[in-house]
């Protein structure tokens, strides 16, 4: 009998076990999801923002990066609705350790520049999963009146990952007079991404989760998933005016990174420039979406008006400021090691400093903006995936052809010209979508988008069906 009663007990604490996960504030996930991208994409982050991935010429960087976000799939959508998300986590995390060793070949041996642009391939297969993931599961977990303030934190602790590397850059190649980073950077770089791979063991499946309001994050089973991103773009239609703020929305980062952070400044100068750059993304991201998009004084329409003006304004600040800033004589070829770099000490530099914290900001606002765009059309998880791969795959398009225009060596002013005409037109399409698609409140059709079968829907779509 006490054996009996033991087993009972036992019972109850597996139980309660599985409840005590079940029932996880849906906020502690998102972390947990943020400190994924903290270890992994947050290391690439930082690895990318020293320009020339902390090398001294900025040509095989590129065109790895160019891979890395040209494998980015249309299709991770639909791969994320089969897999599930933890494995598509897990799956993604694996390729930015590769990435990394790669650098450290390349210091080792000078003619493996090859090796670099194969692991950003496969690194670009598994960001790919990684980021449509983290999209469908950011923006899933919270309550409609949660979600500025979860992506907020996401990206506040998804960018601590780039601060974090970036002050080990700084710290570690603050004496270093080589221009460039020895293997001890890329050894602690490659440390962190592979803590990174191990954190989606402990993450729990969307389907498994209670929201703060006590409903239930929709579960949705298809067997043909890409036929979802048909259904997507034929059931919501609006979400094509966001695609040219997808394209953008990491296109600036060849500029920024490698034709002026990359080629303005010393290597511990651009380690503290990669450091307050992402400092400012935490503060960025979490002002606007826990004082803007949150604000439950105002409704959500307003809300979303007041966010893009602040995003436009931000814009029409950050480009004459630059102008200014920029030197006439900055060309191809002022490039290092030819050229005389600024370095923290100089009497100019504190102007240029404060150039990357408002291009910090600027970027924080814009992602955390789309995210919340998206998130505001729909709850359902599976329908946000997809639209998280559209962004992800618009978003490397974008990237990927900049970083091989830069590789091209093509002008700086041509890409500086470009860049600043998408990030404008990004925001003028992405107008009237706010001003026709969103709305005070979610409406419960737009809870599960396939009428199918096999699809399980929500308690609430199903009685609304049953009463027509």
């Amino acid at each position: 009998m006490r054996h009996i009663v033991m087993d009972a007990l036992e019972i109850q604490v597996l139980q309660g076990t599985l409840s005590f996960f079940k029932f996880l504030p849906s906020c502690q996930l998102v972390c947990l999801v943020g400190f994924v991208c903290f270890m992994c994409p947050g290391i690439f982050n930082a690895l990318s923002g020293l320009g020339a991935g902390g090398q001294v010429y900025a040509t095989t960087s590129p065109n790895a990066i160019a891979t890395h976000y040209a494998f980015f799939a249309f299709f991770a959508g639909s791969v994320h609705n089969v897999l599930g998300s933890r494995l598509c986590l897990f799956l993604g995390t694996c390729g930015y350790p590769l990435y990394i060793a790669s650098y450290i070949a390349t210091n080792i041996h000078p003619g493996a520049a090859d090796f670099v642009l194969v692991a950003g391939a496969v690194s670009g297969v598994c960001a790919s999963l990684i980021w449509t993931a983290e999209g469908s599961l950011m923006m899933a977990y919270p309550t409609e009146a949660q979600k500025g303030i979860f992506i907020g934190y996401f990206w506040a602790i998804s960018n601590l990952g780039a601060v974090v590397g970036s002050a080990v850059a700084f710290g570690t190649n603050f004496h270093s007079t080589a221009n460039k980073f020895g293997n001890g950077t890329y050894i602690r770089f490659l440390i962190l991404t592979l803590i990174g791979v191990v954190l989606p063991i402990f993450l729990v499946d969307p389907y498994k989760i209670v929201r703060a309001d006590g409903t239930k994050v929709t579960l949705i089973r298809l067997k043909t998933e890409f036929i979802s991103l048909f259904v997507a773009l034929k059931t919501d239609p609006w979400i094509v005016l966001l695609f040219p703020m997808f394209f953008a929305s990491n296109y600036f980062y060849t500029w920024l990174f490698n034709d002026y952070n990359g080629t303005l400044f010393n290597i511990r100068t651009r380690s503290l420039n990669n450091l307050v750059y992402w400092t400012a993304q935490i503060f960025g991201s979490f002002f606007i979406g826990h004082f803007v998009l949150d604000l439950k004084r105002f409704r959500r329409r307003f809300r979303a008006f007041f966010c893009w003006s602040i995003v436009v304004a931000s814009i029409c600040f950050c480009c004459p400021y630059l102008g200014i800033l920029l030197p006439k004589t900055h060309t191809r070829a002022s490039e290092p090691p030819t050229a005389v770099e600024i370095d923290i000490n100089d009497s100019g530099y504190p102007a240029h400093v404060w150039l990357m914290i408002f291009y910090g900001l600027l970027d924080s606002m814009w992602q955390t903006t789309a995210y919340w765009l998206m998130g505001a059309m729909s709850n359902d998880p599976a329908k946000l995936a997809v639209f998280a791969g559209f962004y992800k795959c618009f978003q490397s398009s974008g990237s990927a052809i900049v970083w091989r225009l830069d590789a091209l060596r093509r002008p700086y002013m041509n890409i500086f010209i470009s860049t600043w005409v998408l990030v404008t037109a990004g925001m003028m399409f992405a107008f009237p979508l706010i001003y026709v698609r969103i709305k005070d409140h979610t409406e419960i059709d737009d809870e599960a988008f396939l009428n199918r079968a096999n699809v399980e829907k929500p308690t609430e779509v199903a009685e609304k069906e049953s009463d027509k």
